[in-house]
């Protein structure tokens, strides 16, 4: 009997048409993986997920592993928004407490946010313990305070999670994993020797391994990511984003286009996603890291540039009262207001290092002997580089400038316009009052000729400038002050000079004396000339010009009581030995602009002042000297200081600044 199944093949060749059709040659084709290397990746797969679980139920993360070295500390963060909340809440008990050890600021820590849970605590009293605990806070570091403690979701779990967390090496007992073995790395908790030649075989399960070996490691990772954020509340100014986009563009209206574009993309957009859509839109794929940095800060971005860009007090209020409302945007606020504290305490330290540094020195040098047992005298060494000047007369001394109430400002297109309004007049005090030109000494009237009294500013000097010889320095504080203030001031000094040579028949003895009045340009030379020479006719003085343009040979020189000229022309008169004769009869010098003594024509200005003064006490006769320069740079050294409040009309000003000058100011700071 033949048994042969049907389909059991016989060894005869058969046709096989029709049997191979939809597939192809290698479909059906597997292949064979060794057996140890599946029994070896099947334990390290185990081994990590095992791991992973146990560091996921004890809260591993980056943050607690520093934490759980402290005894006492009742807290722990546990996700990443909390882990953050609570580097901001340290930050912020930090700046209270002062520099202190982090297990001292998380006991801190602990006693804050038991008092911001405690439920049964009122309002007031919980504000008189963080007071208690932090000393006197102001309502607004307050409600930040209480804004972070709502952040803190995972305060207070369950208390027997923690303590099978805190038990569970001895109930179940845990796998131990040295540092050591992470290094050596061929040799696993298992005894497995890794081969670390098998690439090439571990190919689609790798990287499930891979994914699960990082996943621990991404989420306790992100603290140290955010810790890298270079970007700060502090550097992003109303410009900012300008600055940023002229790397891409160099035009800087396209630039500043671009930036309000942007601006209003981070506005409006509805989430990350189609911010970040728009604005590679806007600005293409070759600004992507940038973009980037917008996405990823675009609240602070946002918030910051309005609240730098703000054209008035009001709408300043209204950003700050809005970023105060929401816990996000609170942080940026503290930050904010932190950074100003943190400037002067840096301050402070270096300067406090320094003085410790120069004292330290101070005594080697005094230690430092030499072999006769006598102390080596100290070098004192000049740096004169680091006394250049290096912006001219565009230097700057003041580190910050303070409007008055009631400027704004408004962004137009490439600049942007500063405006400041007019200050009230100031009310006159008790005993000031205006002086009337009759009571000036007779000789002086025919100088005020078609006066009936002095101005405001005319009056407070009266006395300084007409009846005593004191150095003067007078601020002139804008445009159209220099008629009101310098000329009349400076001409009740000379008046005061030719006073003191008038014979008994009432005649001025004008060979007795010169006054030199030093002006940096020959258009301002010529305008004072001008002035002089008509006001003070009556006296028969003369008024002579001496610059570049016009020169005077001895006897003109001679025969003038008054001279005006620039610095240079002065500077050589005074070099030459011969001229010595005209310089000994010079009893009043006026210098005008004295406050270019920082720029290139600084030297000629310092040597001709030098001069005047030896050339007072090698004579001992008395020489008034008489600086002009702006209010802004020099009012700290005046006797008398007048504000646009003592002017007699009101007086606006409107400074228009270019863009591309305040990017370069702000990249200079």
């Amino acid at each position: 009997i033949d048994r042969t199944r049907r389909d059991e093949p016989t060894g005869e060749v058969l046709s096989l048409v029709g049997k191979l059709e939809g597939t192809r040659m290698g479909d059906k084709a597997q292949r064979t993986k060794p057996q140890m290397q599946e029994e070896r990746r099947a334990k390290r797969r185990k081994r990590d997920e095992d791991r992973h679980d146990i560091n996921k139920m004890k809260g591993y993360t980056l943050l607690s592993e520093g934490i759980d070295e402290m005894v006492g500390i009742i807290y722990k963060p546990k996700t990443k928004e909390t882990r953050e909340t609570y580097e901001v809440l340290l930050s912020f008990i930090q700046a209270a407490l002062g520099d202190q050890p982090r297990d001292i600021l998380c006991g801190a820590a602990d006693e804050v946010l038991a008092v911001l849970k405690n439920e049964k605590l009122r309002d007031k009293e919980r504000r008189k313990e963080i007071d208690l605990l932090l000393g006197q806070t102001d309502d607004t570091r307050y409600h930040v305070l209480v804004n972070l403690g709502k952040k803190i979701t995972d305060y207070g779990g369950d208390k027997e999670i923690q303590n099978m967390d805190d038990n569970i090496d001895e109930t179940y007992g845990v796998n131990v994993q040295f540092e050591s073995d992470e290094e050596e790395g061929d040799e696993d908790i298992y005894g497995e020797v890794r081969d670390e030649a098998s690439d090439d075989d571990m190919e689609g399960d790798e990287a499930v391994v891979r994914c699960t070996l990082s996943a621990n490691l991404v989420a306790s990772g992100e603290l140290m990511s955010s810790k890298k954020k270079d970007l700060h509340p502090r550097d992003i100014d109303a410009f900012w984003l300008q600055r940023q986009l002229s790397r891409f563009y160099d035009d800087a209206i396209v630039s500043q286009k671009k930036a309000d574009e942007v601006l209003e993309i981070l506005k409006t957009a509805s989430d990350d996603r189609e911010c970040e859509n728009q604005l590679v839109l806007l600005l293409g794929f070759n600004t992507f890291d940038f973009i980037k940095v917008l996405r990823q800060h675009r609240m602070m971005i946002l918030y910051c540039t309005l609240l730098a860009s703000a054209q008035s007090e009001a709408e300043k209020e209204r950003i700050m009262g809005k970023m105060e409302a929401d816990p996000e945007l609170s942080k940026f606020l503290y930050q904010l207001h932190e950074t100003e504290k943190e400037d002067l305490i840096r301050e402070e330290r270096s300067r406090r290092e320094r003085v410790r540094q120069s004292r330290m020195d101070t005594d080697l040098e005094t230690m430092d002997l030499d072999q006769g047992g006598e102390a080596l005298a100290p070098r004192q060494v000049l740096d004169l580089e680091d006394l250049v000047f290096a912006q001219g007369s565009h230097f700057m001394a003041n580190k910050r400038c303070q409007l008055p109430d009631g400027s704004f400002r408004r962004q137009r297109k490439g600049y942007e316009e500063v405006h400041v309004p007019a200050l009230k007049p100031k009310p006159f005090g008790s005993e000031e009052q205006l002086v009337s030109v009759e009571k000036l000494p007779k000789y002086a009237q025919a100088g005020f000729e078609g006066f009936k009294t002095l101005n405001r500013i005319q009056s407070k000097l009266y006395r300084a400038a007409l009846e005593s010889d004191e150095n003067l320095l007078f601020p002139v504080m804008g445009k159209g002050k220099r008629n009101t203030l310098l000329t009349n001031v400076a001409l009740m000094c000379m008046l005061r000079e030719i006073g003191k040579h008038i014979n008994m028949d009432g005649t001025i003895n004008v060979d007795d004396f010169k006054i030199i009045y030093i002006a940096p340009m020959r258009s301002l030379v010529q305008e004072m000339v001008g002035s002089f020479g008509k006001r003070l006719a009556t006296y028969g003085i003369n008024v002579a010009e001496l610059t570049g343009d016009h020169q005077l040979c001895k006897e003109e020189i001679s025969a003038t009581q008054i001279i005006v000229c620039t610095p240079e022309k002065w500077d050589i008169i005074t070099r030459k030995g011969g001229e010595r004769t005209y310089t000994q009869l010079v009893r009043l010098v006026i210098l005008d602009e004295i406050h270019l003594l920082h720029d290139d024509r600084g030297p000629v200005l310092e040597s001709l002042v030098a001069r005047a003064i030896r050339n007072i006490e090698m004579t001992q006769e008395d020489v008034k000297l008489d600086f002009v320069a702006p209010a802004t740079g020099t009012h700290n050294y005046t006797l008398y200081f007048m504000s646009d409040a003592y002017m007699g009309c009101d007086q606006e000003y409107k400074f228009s600044v270019d863009v591309k000058e305040a990017e370069s100011d702000s990249d200079s700071d």
